[in-house]
């Protein structure tokens, strides 16, 4: 089961903190897709996931300045 979490409005460090609160509601082998806003929280939020152990399968860009980037637990 894939749960999204959408924070193109939030700005660093929230923009993991949100993420990382989010991954520790899921189960194991579950996706998460971050909708986040590029520079800092693009450049961060995969970075951080990967530091904690999580696995960063894939960021694209879904347009503007929103990009996605899908995380497993």
């Amino acid at each position: 089961m894939n749960h999204t979490l959408d924070i193109t409005k939030e700005h660093c460090p929230m923009t993991f903190v949100k993420t990382k609160l989010e991954l520790a509601k899921l189960q194991k082998g579950e996706i998460l897709e971050v909708l986040l806003s590029e520079g800092e929280p693009l450049n961060n939020v995969p970075r951080s996931a990967t530091e904690q152990g999580f696995e960063v399968l894939s960021i694209e860009h879904v347009e503007g300045t929103t990009h996605k980037v899908t995380i497993k637990k």
